[in-house]
């Protein structure tokens, strides 16, 4: 594979022109097998952000002042992460991982926790077993938050006899439906009420000193549950036999698989890609790790250019091609580079920790094609393009795509009028828009 293929298709694009000097396949192993390098700077736990939520709401406050600098910490630190990382894989494969476990801002009052989610959740997890992330996920407040798990009341328990409140089925069915076996495992909606039973008792204890995940047993519906033909105990330990039915499941390592190969290779996954990965999850045990190294050895990882860039994706790449980012981005500075990226994202189109639904956001080009789309990229590319007077112009390109650098690219760049627009050439070149 050419380095500058791999950089792109399984990182977030060359920065600096400096590309690793191992073989590909080693520097990709280097990252996966090493612990994760990223530091995180101002930023506290989940419990803070509850505290600070707790707070708002118990004094009334308005305009989320004690939040919003939670929220705006996370970014600026894990948008420089993004922006400077030197493993790039490692931090694809975090960002991939929320995305499937999916948490907004759109609903659950998550804006102080979705970035300690990501830390705590998430990212500890995408080099070990899936069976652990998923418990990780399924026990975090943010997810329970976002997918009302903690209103859910078992109606023959004590809280629900006495207050007449019942199931909600969001959490189980998400879980279900996106996080594990998908529909292809022939549920019913019997399992999803079943689980949603299972998963009672499963909130968070607002009151603690360190407010954060609790088990209400008197909100837990009594009684063992069957689900998809397993029967589990009543209680806490209930859920944890279910999670790892589920998160072990052969229904959700082909679930899994096929979300990887997707996101990694191409929208539409080859069977036998696929059946790759599978084996690998199968044989390790669920080891995400393995799987991850899996996908640099199918036939068309070596194919530059295999996937359209999100705009996630994209403004990334153009950032980090421009070296953009450097000392730490202060939270209350919007001219800093995580906050210049952050308001990119919304810009195009993808805000951040913002998907519109639990299923996250598209893998999929025709998702993020369409010529008002690709206009908005030009418009934002050309914009910053004029902040960046160092380095030429065609070095850039060279060493941001290589030989996908394509010549009608090079000729358009050479003949253009600037600076600032032969680099807004060069990102809204065709080449540029894929990974």
């Amino acid at each position: 594979m050419q380095l500058s293929s791999v950089v792109n298709r399984f990182g977030w694009g060359e920065r600096g022109g400096e590309l690793p000097r191992e073989a590909s396949r080693d520097w990709l192993a280097g990252q996966l097998q090493g612990p994760d390098a990223a530091r995180f700077t101002g930023v506290g736990d989940t419990a803070d952000g509850l505290i600070a939520l707790r707070t708002q709401r118990q004094e009334k406050m308005q305009g989320d002042p004690l939040v919003k600098p939670i929220f705006l910490a996370e970014v600026a630190t894990q948008l420089d992460t993004l922006l400077l990382t030197e493993q790039p894989f490692r931090e694809r494969l975090a960002w991939f991982w929320f995305n499937h476990f999916t948490v907004s801002l759109r609903q659950g009052g998550t804006r102080g926790v979705v970035g300690a989610y990501m830390r705590e959740a998430i990212r500890p997890h995408v080099t070990g077993r899936f069976v652990d992330m998923l418990l990780a996920v399924m026990r975090h407040p943010a997810m329970l938050m976002y997918l009302d798990n903690a209103s859910s009341i078992g109606p023959d328990s004590p809280v629900g006899r006495k207050s007449h409140k019942g199931l909600n089925e969001n959490l189980a069915r998400e879980c279900l439906e996106l996080h594990t076996v998908s529909p292809a495992a022939g549920y019913s909606q019997a399992d999803v009420t079943a689980f949603a039973a299972v998963l009672t008792g499963w909130g968070i204890d607002m009151r603690a000193d360190r407010p954060g995940f609790a088990f209400r047993d008197k909100a837990h519906e009594p009684g063992a549950k069957t689900v998809m033909g397993q029967v589990f105990p009543e209680g806490e330990e209930g859920g944890v036999q279910a999670l790892h039915f589920l998160g072990t499941h052969p229904a959700t390592y082909r679930h899994i698989a096929t979300q990887l190969v997707g996101h990694f290779i191409s929208d539409t996954p080859a069977p036998r890609d696929v059946a790759r990965i599978v084996a690998v999850l199968q044989a390790s045990g669920g080891d995400l790790g393995a799987a991850a190294l899996a996908l640099a050895d199918l036939p068309d990882a070596a194919r530059p250019g295999g996937k359209f860039r999100s705009p996630m994706d994209y403004a990334t790449a153009v950032m980090r091609a421009l070296s953009l980012g450097g000392a730490p981005s202060r939270p209350d500075d919007p001219h800093a580079p995580a906050h210049i990226l952050f308001a990119a994202f919304a810009g195009l189109g993808q805000p951040l920790w913002t998907a519109p639904l639990p299923n996250g956001w598209s893998d999929r080009a025709a998702d993020w094609s369409a010529p008002a789309d690709l206009l908005a990229r030009t418009d934002w590319a050309w914009r910053m393009a004029a902040h960046v007077r160092a380095g030429d112009p065609l070095e850039i390109a060279h060493a941001a795509l290589g030989p996908a650098l394509r010549q009608p690219t090079v000729l358009a760049m050479r003949q253009a009028g600037s600076r600032q627009d032969a680099l807004a050439l060069l990102f809204s070149s065709p080449e540029f828009q894929r990974r």
